[in-house]
């Protein structure tokens, strides 16, 4: 249990975290490589998924909607086949349609009560539009890949959103469920952070084990975190 007192602002990694994006990248690629005549199970697919998005994401930067018809395309080259132009666009065409987790919204709402809330993602800004609509509270800051022209989890995301939240680094509480991308990388900076486990009952799951990527605290949902920093209220 940490103290919520002390901060005023919460920076939120979106998708994973807030978005439920396993289930809209699974809804994409699953039948597209059905159709191809590849039959992978979600894990292995969620697996390649991350693999090529890092893998695009280290090299000079490049909008994400362009990132993802690289996975897609990645997918064919591994897998054997050249996905169509319509194909190409699927993933990213289909994030207005990503739905936040169920707790999401209401775990906004009371957060949003008693801190500000920002968000740093990888993502770009009319993509990122599409998901606002759907989390239903004004964000005090929104931080993208497009605005730093770099992805997480290089430390410029950070730095950008640091400094236009200016709070003091101890007033600022940083919630995501990526270790890779933002646990490791926030704390290098002296942010706390909360770690979002929502994999913890699942297959894939992983544990943290070095102090750079130990996060101060561990909450299985948004809910819980919410309930945490405002009992009054639950």
């Amino acid at each position: 249990m940490i103290d919520f007192n002390p901060y005023k602002a919460l920076t939120f990694d979106c998708y994973g975290t807030l978005i439920d994006w396993e289930n809209g990248i699974l809804k994409v690629l699953k039948p597209l490589l059905l159709a191809h005549n590849t039959n992978l199970d979600d894990e292995q697919i969620l697996e390649l998924f991350a693999e090529f998005e890092a893998e695009l994401e280290k090299g000079e930067y490049i909008k994400y909607r362009e990132v993802l018809k690289r996975v897609v395309q990645k997918f064919g080259e591994r897998f054997g086949f050249e996905p169509t132009a319509d194909e190409l666009n699927l993933l990213a065409n289909s994030i207005q349609y990503w739905l936040p987790f169920p707790d999401t919204v209401e775990a906004l709402r009371t957060l949003k009560q008693k801190f500000k809330l920002v968000i740093i993602s990888n993502v770009d800004d009319d993509l990122f539009a599409f998901s606002a609509k759907h989390l239903e509270v004004k964000f005090d800051q929104i931080i993208t890949a497009e605005q730093a022209k770099s992805y997480k989890p290089s430390l410029n995301n950070f730095r950008l959103a640091i400094e236009r939240i200016n709070l003091p680094l101890e007033q600022i509480l940083h919630v995501a469920a990526s270790v890779y991308h933002d646990i490791v990388t926030a704390k290098s900076l002296g942010l706390s952070t909360v770690w979002v486990n929502r994999r913890a009952d699942q297959k894939g799951a992983h544990t943290t084990d070095s102090r750079l990527s130990q996060p101060d605290l561990e909450v299985p949902d948004l809910k819980t975190l919410a309930a945490m920093s405002s009992p009054k209220q639950y």
